[in-house]
């Protein structure tokens, strides 16, 4: 028999989310599904306080803060099972977090290679006698 893993929400590699500080709320997802889609209580909705959240650091706190506000929620009501709309919910939780705490790399610009610029520069050459291949004769005396 396996043991069960840890109780925590795995956002990034150095943030895990314990479970019991998600909040849960269930009702009925409406839709289709007939009379087991309007009496039973299947649509999920997790909601998870950042401003309270001891697991969040002080950088993560102010990202989510500022990208996705005080309480980071979602929902989920597709599926026939509470089950697969709780895991469903879990992972759009998730996804939005990562998204929140993502922080964009700068970009370093670097310098043209001069292989680069020299073949550019030969290109130009081969098009404009290219160009001047196809004038008339004497098409520049006009003047």
């Amino acid at each position: 028999m396996t043991e069960p893993g840890p109780a925590v929400l795995r956002v990034t590699r150095s943030l895990a989310i314990p479970l019991d500080e998600l909040r849960w709320r269930f009702s009925t997802s409406g839709g289709p599904g007939g009379q087991h889609a309007n009496k039973a209580s299947t649509r999920a909705e997790v909601s998870f306080d950042v401003a309270a959240s001891p697991s969040l650091g002080p950088r993560q706190r102010a990202r989510l803060l500022e990208r996705v506000g005080a309480t980071a929620r979602a929902a989920s009501g597709e599926e026939r099972s509470q089950a697969r709309n709780r895991e469903v919910a879990l992972e759009r939780l998730r996804r939005r977090l990562q998204v929140g705490l993502h922080v964009e790399t700068r970009r370093v610009p670097t310098a043209v290679p001069a292989a680069a610029a020299a073949r550019r520069l030969a290109d130009k050459r081969r098009r404009a006698q290219r160009k001047r291949q196809r004038q008339r004769p004497g098409a520049d005396d006009d003047g």
